[in-house]
């Protein structure tokens, strides 16, 4: 972060000239995004900012619902506000404008001012500034070294916040960029805050029987490709609708991260139709120096993420959509043979 030191210093600079500074969540927010995004709410109000955070397209996940400050998320997507209203908007943790919303294109009003900080490879650098470290494990680390620069004290609920994302985006401090600094930095908030043990079992102990049945439904249909290479498990729109189940049941279940757990599943890869046409997929990869996930997301037009952990959504069908994400594949990694 030593090389960004001036451009965060013009990050501070412009927060302490704005006035009315909004905040979003991705959509199907993660730990990362929920704790990034409360973090920031909390150090803006200690500055005396008007600050609004909205869910945006997604509801929050019942195991995120402990951390302190979800009850001040504003239930609204980008379009159920004025843009106009604000000053500047911080896009944290997302790489590409569909990961602010999928509800149609989003044009910013001149008189506001863009910010990124973000970790993804995959970031098209949008926004009027963009502080991207590729070699974070998750945007809440970018934040901690943000908040010590800007001379920002972190508070237990910020602490608890910015743990938070650091330790899901990790996955649990076992994914690639993990180093000793991550460590550095979770002990000294554990210092400010340590009831960290509480918020990662509320994290990790949160299921409903609803969940267990998607996980079911998702389980019963994978399907291996490319010499059993890449798994895929897939639920369709009819499915959810004659199980009487909803998307929200399925967020966190990270059943790509399941698939590559098995020794020869190479890529896991987990679809959902969640509307009619509307296909989530999430990626994995067990061998991220020989699939980079993150190219077959770009590929599809609509993702983008990291070598070993990416996502898209593809507006199709879903068994169209899976014969596109095979084609892509074949396309972009051709070695791996035939479907």
């Amino acid at each position: 972060m030593k090389t960004n030191t001036q451009k965060i210093i013009k990050i501070w600079d412009i927060i302490h000239n704005s006035k009315n500074i909004l905040l979003h969540l991705h959509p199907g927010p993660d730990g990362d995004s929920v704790g990034s995004a409360l973090s920031f709410m909390f150090a803006l109000k200690h500055l005396k900012k008007n600050v609004t955070l909205i869910s945006g397209d997604s509801s929050l996940p019942p195991n995120l619902l402990s951390l302190p400050g979800t009850d001040k998320i504003l239930n609204k997507n980008l379009f159920q506000i004025d843009l106009k209203k604000f000053d500047l908007f911080l896009i944290l943790d997302a790489s590409a404008p569909n990961l602010i919303s999928n509800l149609g294109e989003i044009k910013f009003p001149s008189n506001l001012k863009t910010i990124i900080i973000d970790h993804h490879d995959t970031n098209l650098n949008f926004a009027q500034i963009n502080l991207v470290d590729k070699d974070s494990p998750a945007t809440c680390q970018i934040l901690y070294e943000v908040y010590k620069q800007g001379n920002i004290k972190i508070d237990e609920n910020m602490a608890l916040c910015l743990f938070t994302g650091m330790y899901t985006d990790s996955g649990g401090f076992k994914y690639p960029r993990t180093t000793s600094k991550t460590f550095e930095i979770c002990a000294e908030l554990a210092k400010i805050n340590d009831n960290f043990p509480k918020t990662i079992f509320e994290i990790e102990n949160n299921e409903s029987p609803d969940k267990l049945k998607m996980l079911a439904l998702y389980l019963s249909s994978i399907e291996n490709y490319f010499k059993d290479q890449v798994a895929i498990a897939s639920v369709s729109q009819k499915i959810l609708q004659d199980s009487h189940l909803n998307l929200q049941a399925s967020e966190s279940l990270n059943v790509a991260n399941m698939l590559k757990s098995v020794v020869g599943w190479d890529i896991g890869i987990s679809l959902i139709e969640y509307q009619p046409e509307k296909v989530k997929v999430s990626f994995r990869t067990r061998k991220p120096d020989v699939y980079d996930v993150s190219k077959i997301a770009q590929a599809l037009g609509t993702g983008g993420g990291h070598k070993a952990a990416a996502g898209a959504l593809i507006s199709k069908p879903l068994d169209e959509a899976k014969k596109y994400l095979l084609k892509t594949i074949a396309t972009i990694y051709p070695e791996l043979g035939k479907i």
